[in-house]
């Protein structure tokens, strides 16, 4: 006979908890869609307003700082603990969306678009960083499905508006900026009436200034900073300039630029099923093992990509479509890392740290990809990108063979 399980054996369900997870990573999808919304529309913009390769780099840069200053000062002023995570999510999102209407309404040239653009990636740090709070306090032991998930989301708004790009033209360009502006708005006004925090809320460890030498001092956990690391190298580079890179194979290949936006959107949102699905593995065979896996392949396809340009777009496709999948699958497995390598009072330091050195880190990559397409062509630019995998496996090659891996992912290393 089988006994009945005591109250104390039974995992209650929080009520609600995947109605919520789902609005919320819908919110975040659509709140993250203000991210590459100008970087869609370079190829009108550098006609419009004759911009230079510095310019056009500069329009995903800008996000890229502002970004690092809003996760900076939200940090420091403990602003996801001051206020309603709710309120600070949605409110961020609708700014987000703002400072990207406010593009085609007011700026006439590059100088205040990147004002604008600075201030959306400001207001973003309000976004994806409070939305990984939200997820936290709604999952416990399925934590690596949750982050799986939203950081998916995240992927997939980032691709949105290359989507988006085909109702734009170079004399309606604005329509780009227009949709994503209201696809922000419309996460902000999910996120106000229907998104909650779960019962698992706790304070957000602080950040404090004095941990940061504490912390560089840590080995291991230095040592998944580098695997971050690495990855950032490649990650938003690649997500900033393969439309571009797809746009002109594409017209060498005979195949009309217009299938260029379709394409992007399909190669930078399939990384969002590669998140999710290295979520889970994650949890089962080791952050290690699956982060290593992710720049194995991401690495390869990155210095063999560009021996498929002006070919056959197929293949290009076939090549491109993995290396989307791989080059996001293990990006949150690094913060997790961190987290659990981490002593508790420096959590909160260590994951702004992480996160505020690898977003200045794309500035470089971001930066030297269109000189390097001017040097050396596309045929060889993105297999500059291969070096961030390369350091970041051997970090993470190191961090597995370390005693600190049984800290990781309830001891898979």
């Amino acid at each position: 006979m089988i006994s009945s399980p005591t109250a104390s054996q039974v995992t209650v369900m929080p009520t609600g908890k995947w109605r919520t997870l789902l609005l919320l990573s819908l919110a975040e999808l659509l709140g993250m869609a203000v991210w590459f919304s100008a970087s869609a529309i370079v190829p009108a913009l550098t006609t419009v307003w004759q911009l230079h390769e510095a310019g056009r780099a500069w329009l995903t840069m800008s996000v890229q700082v502002g970004f690092v200053a809003g996760a900076l000062a939200s940090a420091v002023f403990n602003l996801a603990d001051r206020f309603p995570a709710r309120n600070l999510f949605a409110g961020a999102a609708f700014l987000a969306a703002l400072s990207t209407a406010f593009i085609p309404l007011l700026a006439n040239g590059l100088a205040a678009a990147l004002v604008l653009r600075f201030l959306t990636g400001v207001f973003l740090a309000g976004v994806y960083p409070v939305g990984m709070k939200i997820m936290a306090t709604w999952t416990r032991e399925d934590r690596g499905l949750g982050i799986g998930l939203l950081v998916g989301a995240l992927t997939v708004g980032s691709a949105a508006p290359h989507l988006l790009n085909i109702f734009g033209s170079l004399q309606n360009w604005q329509l780009v900026l227009y949709l994503a502006a209201g696809l922000a708005a419309l996460g902000s006004l999910i996120a106000i009436l229907f998104i909650n925090e779960g019962p698992y809320r706790t304070q957000s460890p602080p950040f404090n200034w004095k941990y940061i030498l504490n912390i560089l001092r840590e080995k291991d956990t230095m040592l998944a900073n580098a695997g971050y690391l690495g990855h950032m190298w490649e990650l938003y580079a690649m997500w900033a300039w393969i439309p571009i890179f797809l746009s002109a194979s594409f017209q060498a290949s005979g195949l009309s630029r217009g299938w260029a936006g379709p394409a992007a959107f399909a190669v930078i949102g399939v990384g969002g099923l590669g998140s999710l699905i290295a979520g889970q593995l994650a949890d089962k065979l080791g952050r290690t093992t699956i982060t290593i896996a992710s720049m194995v392949v991401s690495g390869g396809s990155a210095l063999f990509i560009g021996q498929l340009f002006g070919k056959n777009p197929v293949w290009l496709m076939a090549v491109a479509l993995v290396w989307g999948f791989a080059v996001v699958a293990d990006s949150a497995q690094f913060s997790a890392a961190v987290s659990e390598l981490s002593r508790a009072e420096y959590i909160g330091t260590a994951l702004t740290l992480q996160t505020s050195l690898g977003f200045l880190l794309t500035l470089i990559t971001i930066r030297l990809i269109p000189t390097l397409q001017v040097w050396v062509g596309w045929e060889w630019a993105f297999a500059f990108l291969a070096v961030g995998p390369i350091v970041g496996i051997g970090a993470m090659a190191a961090l597995k063979r370390s005693p600190a891996a049984a800290k990781l992912a309830g001891g898979r290393g």
